[in-house]
């Protein structure tokens, strides 16, 4: 089936020898596609935890080890290649690895100590180097060039005055200052010196401006006043140094620390030139197309994470047995895979098929580059159920389209085709980092491509008219009125514009009115249409369900559903199209057609010969078709249970394997609840087609809406630049005029407009479309998740 319904789908037990268990599903994980149920769901045993643990820890390792590479300029770590790490991951092993991060991480754990402990040594002898040339400059600044104190430590008359010097952050300068005035109460004097250079912060590791600051105070340093200024100097987190005594043993000390900084810095160098070889191995490449050895070791933990994992599914103990799901015509290679493995091991593998098929299947598509998005798209909404049908086929087609009557414009549509155009152009880099995107980019494609058509079609580019094959109306003398220049009577004369609207309808005053209604029709019948098809979709289920469902479905659902359907809007969607093909003097208003229709009136306009006889046929089809759906179903289904508990009282009925878990499931039939179901599918059938129809009109509206931006975009900038009459000036305005508009028509009309457009078909698609057939039980399917490592790791990754 593949594309149209799910795979066919197989189910077995899958037997493993434990010792190699591991190397057994690593193989299953590189060719083949097989779902694992959890045979422990129920007594939560997981008998490879330990693994698990080791392998979280390893994990964490190399999550801090990528962290410190991004925190280094100049090094990146080439990521994602998975293709190239599948094909070249045999000679890594759990033990290896394990050994290799855990000393990589205790080697860093190392650095990052012994530097922030060196850094920290440098800093501080950094600062206490500008503090002692501040203490150098202000000692040589005292009269006579005395090398004395500033202020002695005890004056003639016995006072005392004590200095507190050290370094603070500009930013913090103020507020120091401000705090010692007001807590000593004016009793210090602080002076700051400006640090020329910025220096390292070692709260916050950064480099940021400083100040050297000194605070003169009356007190000895064992005074309550030098006890409070140095809590002040604690509280802001500033570093204090010792102010020498002379200026000759300021000089002494900056000599020292100038010897001692240049003894860190080489020191550091040394730790850092160690620190950055160690990068450059693990961002290093192992192979020309392959990724660092950091994310080999990634995608590897990631790898056996997801085996471990899959493996605490099974149960058994010389023997891993686990019942697993997988594609009926992989049958045969799953079991090569096992048998080579077993020839290789020296173990025995293999896959006991149930020949019963399982109950439940998981639903499996398969996708490829071109569907992928489209099939993600519907399976956002749910899961189909097993074997019903998949709507992706046709969305391939249905939603650009729909997205290119919205958004048609063959200027805009050109710029999204171009854009994707370069997204498939670069698709190998995309694939790695940006995945999201490259999957999409032939959504986007076609998306582009179905804008520029429907932009030819409203002959539309960038609100600009565009004739291209010349006009079939002409203008009658100097007046304001047009005349057809082709054969309007249909009679094998020179035929209307080729393709398209003709240009002549581009800027008159009745523009709206006639594009207005055109796109208003177009919607209604592209609505009518993608709703038939979501019934055929729905016919399709029923018929393939007929075995085990009957006939119920086809007869009591499907069938009512089309002729109320096609008998009132498939007939309207007829008028429109023999309206505009049907040469008319006086054409008559459809919706005066359908009021009529409706209330049973005679129409006194009729559109066509006979419409007086077919119209109140359809409308007795149209009423008929409601109780068609709502009573026959629920009686049916009550007249079948009771004949089936008939049979079980007569002991009839044969009790296989969980039999008797079906036979009490079909106990459970409840009249009422079938009823409501059936009233609520009713209302909700009935009621739905007439808003979903009025729903498509939404198309109409976003086209509108996007013809309306662009010209009144072009208008307000370009069309006002061009009025003028010339020169440099006009030159100027034409320049910036250009670049107001083409930015705000790629933020709101290559913007916000696509998304907008894409959000509404996206909706169309779910509600209007699915919804006629799209799990009609209420009971949605799940999706087939396969251990496979292109999945299991991307998905991790």
């Amino acid at each position: 089936m593949g594309v149209l319904r799910s795979e066919t789908m197989g189910h077995g037990t899958l037997v493993l020898p434990v010792e190699s268990a591991r190397n057994f599903l690593d193989q299953l994980g590189h060719h083949c596609n097989v779902q694992v149920e959890d045979m422990n769901h129920a007594t939560l045993s997981r008998p490879y935890r330990r693994y698990i643990q080791r392998l979280d820890e390893m994990d964490r390792i190399v999550r801090f080890l990528s962290e410190s590479v991004a925190a280094t300029p100049g090094y990146s770590i080439t990521r994602n290649r998975l293709d190239d790490f599948l094909a070249n991951e045999s000679d890594m092993t759990l033990d290896g690895v394990e050994e290799t991060l855990g000393k990589l991480y205790r080697q860093f754990v190392d650095f990052k100590a012994n530097n922030d402990a060196l850094a920290e040594q440098e800093t501080a002898a950094v600062e206490e180097k500008f503090v002692n040339e501040t203490a150098e400059k202000a000692l040589g600044q005292l009269a006579g060039g005395a090398s004395e104190a500033l202020l002695g430590d005890r004056l003639d008359d016995g006072m005392v005055f004590s200095k507190v010097a050290g370094v603070v952050t500009r930013t913090d300068q103020e507020r120091f200052a401000r705090t010692l005035f007001r807590a000593t109460r004016g009793n210090t004097f602080t002076h700051f010196e400006e640090i020329p250079e910025a220096v390292r912060d070692a709260r916050t590791g950064k480099v940021a401006a400083k100040s050297v600051f000194v605070v003169y105070f009356q007190g000895a340093t064992s005074s309550a006043m030098y006890e409070k200024v140095n809590r002040i100097c604690q509280a802001f987190g500033v570093s204090t140094y010792a102010w020498p005594a002379t200026q000759g043993a300021a000089r002494e000390r900056i000599e020292t620390l100038k010897t001692d900084i240049g003894d860190k810095k080489k020191t550091l160098e040394s730790f850092e030139a160690l620190f950055k070889s160690e990068l450059d191995y693990m961002v290093e490449k192992l192979r020309e197309t392959g990724n660092s050895r950091l994310e080999e070791w990634r995608l590897f933990v990631l790898k056996e994470k997801a085996l471990y994992a899959t493996m605490n599914m099974f149960e058994g103990g010389i023997t891993l047995r686990a019942n697993v799901w997988f594609p009926e015509e992989e049958t045969a290679s799953i079991k090569q895979v096992l048998a080579d493995e077993s020839r290789r091991r020296g173990a025995s593998a293999m896959l006991i098929v149930d020949q019963s098929g399982g109950k439940h299947p998981p639903t499996y598509i398969k996708r490829n580059d071109y569907t992928w998005a489209f099939q993600e798209l519907v399976e956002t909404y749910g899961v189909a159920v097993y074997k019903e049908a998949n709507p992706a086929l046709f969305t391939v087609v249905t939603f650009p389209f729909i997205f290119g009557v919205m958004y048609g414009d063959v200027g805009h549509g050109s710029c999204l085709f171009i854009a994707a155009c370069l997204m498939l152009y670069h698709s190998d880099t995309l694939k790695y980092s940006q995945p999201a995107m490259y999957k999409a980019r032939f959504l986007f494609l076609l998306m582009g491509f179905f804008a520029i058509y429907n932009g030819f079609i409203y002959n539309d580019f960038f609100g600009i008219g565009l004739n291209v094959f010349g006009s079939r109306w002409k203008q009658i003398g100097d007046t304001q009125y047009y005349e057809a220049d082709y054969d309007i009577s249909n009679n094998g004369g020179t035929g209307p514009y080729p393709f398209g609207l003709d240009p002549a309808w581009i800027g008159v005053s009745n523009e709206l009115l006639f594009v207005n209604s055109f796109k208003m029709k177009v919607s209604v019948i592209l609505g009518v249409l993608q709703m038939l098809v979501g019934l055929m979709f729905r016919f399709s289920n029923a018929f393939y369900h007929i075995k085990t469902h009957g006939w119920i479905d086809l007869v009591c659902e499907c069938i009512p559903m089309l002729i109320f359907m096609v008998s009132f809007f498939g007939y309207m969607d007829y008028m429109i199209l023999y309206k505009w093909v049907t040469p008319m003097d006086q054409p008559p208003m459809l919706i005066n057609t359908l009021i009529c229709m409706g209330l049973g009136q005679k129409d006194p306009m009729p559109l066509y010969d006979g419409q007086s006889a077919v119209q109140p046929k359809l409308m007795i089809l149209t009423a008929l078709a409601v109780p068609w759906i709502l009573i026959p179903k629920p009686i049916i289904l009550y007249l079948k249970h009771k004949a089936s508990k008939g049979k079980q009282a007569e002991g009839y009925v044969a009790i296989e394997e969980g039999g008797a878990a079906d036979a009490h499931h079909e106990e459970e039939f409840e009249v009422g609840e079938v009823v409501i179901h059936q009233l609520i599918e009713t209302i909700e059938y009935v009621l739905g087609t007439v808003s979903h129809t009025a729903s498509y009109l939404r198309q109409w509206a976003l086209s509108l809406a996007h013809q309306q931006l662009s010209l009144v975009f072009l208008q307000k900038t370009l069309l006002i630049a061009f009025d003028g009459d010339g020169g440099f000036g006009q030159a100027v305005k034409v320049y910036i005029a250009f670049a107001v508009w083409a930015g705000i028509t790629a933020g709101v009309l290559l913007g916000m407009d696509v998304l907008e457009c894409f959000l509404h078909t996206l909706r169309l698609h779910w509600v209007e479309f699915q919804s006629k057939f799209y799990n009609p039980g209420g009971h949605c399917g799940y999706s087939f998740v396969p251990f496979r490592h292109t999945t299991s790791i991307a998905t991790e990754a």
